[in-house]
């Protein structure tokens, strides 16, 4: 372990000059054609076999040993988001209205720097190293790209671990929660027919605008009435549409929005109370509804001992203030669809400074991290795979 710390130490002045590079240069999911680009070079350079577009623009690079077994998967996501940044750095993003807002950038970073550690000692793994940069994690099912293109065969991996720069936390923070840790998600649609009319003549109508009022108020007791508060549920609306002019009660409304959910007991409650509410009241206001779930990111599901190591690796690095077994958080990750039957390990690595001004949130056009946060998870990550492998 202390001898990935010093490298990690090391390597940080390329480290942060990559992650700053990444950040110039940002690409929205399926896009990230330079950055994949950087990746396949690098990792050819390293004397990985290299595969290169495997979910349309992921790259696997795999640092062979001399065992079949252990194979360890190790994945870092490289998609930006359509935000326009707003960042008065130095490194700000090139391409407008596209940014790394939610710390990709550093991921692809760490992976490289881990790539390089790792790749030091080749000639002495027992087993292999599977380096996954995957692209659209936002909300682009790249993970499930991934494995259509065999990313899980040829090696199988027997464990698999990803992480999360976190600006919910400090740097010299890592989280590494036993079991249920992020949240599956679901998003929902319905659509709300009544009958219109004229806006002035209300009592020859069926507002659905006026139902869908009333079903946004109810769905606010889905959570609260129908779930035990000990099961972490969100139900939200996210979308109203109504209507195109002012003197017109339109013939339907249409609400949409997302679930986000631990179990899958609370998911089946939760959709079976939404659609009860949405058709029970658009009924009783004169109208019907339908409602349609469509299904988005698996629970990330922690085991226990890969947990325990990532913990484990965490304490021994001298930046590390605090480790915790206690973070979880609505927000949903497709690495869940690499953990359905392999296990493995998802952690947050704290990267918020308050005193630098380093701690807006994700998805803010201001986000931005502490940077000693990189040299961190490359020194936790690379140490997680040599436990496997050396």
């Amino acid at each position: 372990m202390s001898e990935f710390i010093k490298a990690a130490k090391r390597l940080e002045k390329a480290l942060i000059a990559e992650r700053r590079d990444f950040h110039r240069h940002p690409e929205v999911g399926y896009h990230e054609i330079r950055t994949s680009g950087i990746v396949a070079r690098q990792l050819n350079e390293l004397g990985m076999q290299v595969r290169v577009g495997v979910g349309k623009t992921g790259v696997v690079g795999l640092l062979k040993g001399q065992q079949t077994r252990p194979t360890v998967l190790l994945r870092f996501d490289m998609d930006a988001l359509p935000i326009q940044e707003e960042n008065d750095v130095e490194y700000v993003s090139q391409n407008d209205g596209v940014m790394h807002a939610c710390g990709h950038d550093g991921h692809v970073a760490i992976g490289l720097c881990a790539a390089r550690m790792l790749a030091e000692h080749s000639d002495e793994l027992k087993g292999s190293i599977k380096f996954v940069f995957q692209p659209a994690e936002e909300g682009g099912a790249g993970a499930a790209a991934m494995i259509k293109d065999g990313v899980l065969l040829e090696p199988r991996p027997d464990y698999v671990y990803g992480m999360h720069l976190w600006n919910e936390r400090p740097v010299g923070w890592v989280g590494a929660t036993d079991g249920n840790m992020m949240a599956g998600s679901c998003s929902w649609q319905c659509t709300i027919v009544g009958n219109g009319g004229h806006a002035a003549a209300p009592h020859h109508t069926n507002d659905p605008a006026v139902a869908a009022a009333q079903i946004v108020v109810g769905l606010q007791t889905v959570v609260s009435r129908n779930l035990p508060p000990s099961e972490l549920v969100v139900v939200s609306v996210t979308q109203i549409h109504c209507g195109d002019t002012h003197n017109v009660i339109p013939t339907e409304a249409s609400l949409a929005g997302t679930l986000r959910y631990f179990s899958d007991s609370a998911y089946e409650t939760v959709t079976n109370s939404v659609t009860r509410i949405v058709k029970d009241i658009a009924s009783a206001m004169g109208c019907t509804a339908n409602v349609t779930f469509s299904t988005g990111y698996r629970p990330v599901s922690n085991d226990l001992d890969a947990a325990l190591l990532v913990r484990e690796m965490a304490q021994c690095v001298p930046e590390v203030s605090t480790v915790s077994n206690d973070e979880r958080t609505a927000v949903s990750e497709d690495f869940s669809e690499f953990m359905v039957d392999i296990p493995g390990c998802y952690f947050f690595v704290g990267s918020a400074n308050s005193g630098l001004g380093l701690d807006y949130p994700h998805h803010h056009p201001r986000f931005n991290i502490d940077e000693q946060s990189l040299t961190i998870g490359a020194a936790i990550m690379a140490s997680i795979a040599s436990e496997y492998v050396l």
